[in-house]
Formats: structure tokens, sequence, C-alpha cells
């Protein structure tokens, strides 16, 4: 049976058998949107065909963040063999849009940071039978950039130059100090998150993307609001979340540094596995939309190169691709 087949006929099975599906713009997976019009409630249609997609931990995360008081979707229908669930739409205040449109940033980002803290206070967000964001996790995700970024910068890539890439990666993690954990959501930035001002305190931002989540270093999900791909924030922005940030933890000296020692090392592993899941998605899916966001991820990366932490990283990356990085984070060898 066609998927278009079979998604009319697991609607027709639910209560939005007479809805009118109207596709939303492509995300950067193979899962697909439908605003419902017509159904009982504002609906949305996911559409995430297996075998590439699974939605199962989309339901188990999403129930977990609510009965935590979160503000997950909720899912009026499902049919987990096929890939189709339809769940409550939010509607259109991303928190991209928002800001768009000239929406205060500084409320937008506290909000979304003290639904972080509040998520990292609670004991419960641990208990959740999910694989740990670990060390064997990060070093698989460190090839992406000599697999991937550096070949669509047209450098020639060896086996030993990925080798040693992961070598250093093995040596920064082995050398870092334990990290406190909680339920890391993996892709926590604006076009995941929305306002839902009827609702109260943290429940005011809705969660769109958790279905990658594990359980990780704390330091990953503030990492990845603050050093956006997307957007820059404004100046002196970053500062000022992370001493909120480290104020409502109650986090001393010691206990922050090595909190910022996750946030660098994390930082930039974040950075370079974003760097090769942008080529690649230009090169083997055909979808050059977030080349355009190169240059900041590349400035982002290097701003972190000075932390001693990171020294082997910057000794490599001086020896095999520093020239390229600095052309493209100036924007002089952006390929669209």
């Amino acid at each position: 049976m066609e998927r278009s087949q079979l998604q009319t006929h697991f609607l027709k099975g639910t209560e939005y058998a007479g809805a009118t599906p109207e596709a939303l713009p492509a995300d950067a997976s193979f899962r697909r949107y439908f605003r419902l019009h017509g159904g009982p409630n504002p609906a949305l249609l996911m559409d995430a065909p297996p075998p590439q997609e699974d939605v199962r931990p989309f339901i188990q995360v999403g129930e977990h963040l609510c009965a935590l008081g979160f503000s997950a979707p909720r899912i009026f229908a499902r049919d987990v063999t096929n890939g189709f669930l339809i769940l409550e739409d939010f509607g259109e205040a991303t928190y991209t849009r928002l800001l768009a449109a000239g929406e205060q940033e500084q409320a937008l980002y506290e909000l979304a940071l003290d639904t972080l803290i509040v998520l990292h206070q609670d004991a419960r967000a641990v208990e959740l039978a999910l694989p740990a964001y670990d060390r064997a996790v990060i070093l698989e995700e460190c090839t992406l950039f000599p697999e991937w970024f550096m070949p669509w910068q047209g450098l020639k890539v060896s086996d030993e130059q990925i080798a040693s890439h992961c070598h250093i990666w093995a040596t920064m993690l082995d050398a870092a100090p334990a990290s406190a954990q909680s339920l890391v959501l993996r892709d926590y930035h604006v076009d995941n998150m929305m306002q839902l001002p009827e609702r109260n305190g943290v429940a005011a931002c809705g969660l769109l993307d958790f279905q990658d989540a594990r359980i990780g270093p704390t330091a990953y999900d503030v990492v990845s609001l603050l050093e956006d791909a997307r957007r820059d924030l404004a100046p002196g922005l970053v500062g000022q979340l992370l001493q909120r940030y480290q104020h409502a933890m109650g986090l001393e000296a010691e206990e922050w540094d090595q909190f910022m020692h996750w946030y660098h090392l994390l930082g930039a592993q974040r950075h370079c596995r974003v760097l090769g899941v942008f080529a690649r998605l230009s090169q083997r899916d055909g979808k050059d939309v977030y080349l355009k966001h190169q240059p900041r991820v590349v400035r982002l990366l290097l701003s972190h190169l000075d932390q001693p932490c990171l020294a082997p990283l910057r000794s490599w990356i001086e020896q095999h691709c520093h020239a390229e990085l600095l052309d493209l984070s100036a924007g002089t060898s952006l390929k669209e």
C-alpha cells in the first residue's frame, strides 16, 4: 500500500476522518507534518515512515515530559506500526517566528532556559529507559566532521586523519571531569520551541522535537540553546543566561568549572557534528537550505578552541583544516 493510502486509512479510523491535511514545510529528517483542518481539536499529523523513522521514542519521551509538567504535544491517535501520530497542534508561535517578528529575545530565552533548569532539578527526569549520551555515542558522532564536512570543503581525508580525529576526542573525553546527568532533549533550539501564553510557568514553553532524547550531561541542551546554528544572540545575553543557570542550579565555583568544562567540550563537539550533518544533508539528501548556517557554526566552533580542555582539537584543526574553516567563517567559501 502506498504511503498516501496508509495515511488515508489511518485517518479514517480516527476522529479526524473528515479532516483535510495541509502539508507543512519539510523536516530535516524523513518525517513529514500535516495540519489537519476540520477535526474536533487543533491537530497535526506526523508521518514518520519506517524503517527510517520510529515513533516509539517520540511517544515515550513526550508522555514522560507531560507527566513531569512540561508541554509536549498530547497524542490523540497513533499507528506505531506504520509510523503515524495525530498530535496536539500548538499553533504558529514558534520561537523562530516570534523572534523574526520582534518579540523580546531575552524573555523568550529565559523561559527556554528556565525550562531546562526545572528539568535538570527534577530527579524524575532520568527515570526513563533511554540510551545514554555517553563516550561511545559522542565518539561515533565525531566521524561526521572528517567524513562529511571536510570533503564538502574540498579536502581529501584519509583513514588516518579520521582515526586521529576520533583519538583526540577520546583523549579529551577521558580527561573530562564527572558531569551531572539529566534528560537530554538533543535538539533544543528556536525551531523546536513554541510560546504557549495561556499556560503558566515553564509549561508556557512548548516542546516539539525530542525523539532523539538520551540521558546525558546537563550542559548539552544549554549549549544547544545558547549557541544556535540558526541565529546569533544579542551581545552579552549568553553570559547573562549562563549566570542565571548557575544561580538557579546553585552551582559553586568547582561545580561551575566542571559544568563549563562540559559546556565547551560539548559545544565544540556539537558544532563539529552539525557541520557534518549539514554537509551530509546537502550532499546525500539534496537539502541545501542548511548550508547558509555553516559560517555561523564555524565561528561558534572556533570560539571554543582557546579553552585548555580543547587544545588537542585545536592542534588537529590547525594541522588539517584551519584555513578552510577561517574562509568559511567569513562566508568566503560558502557552497550553495
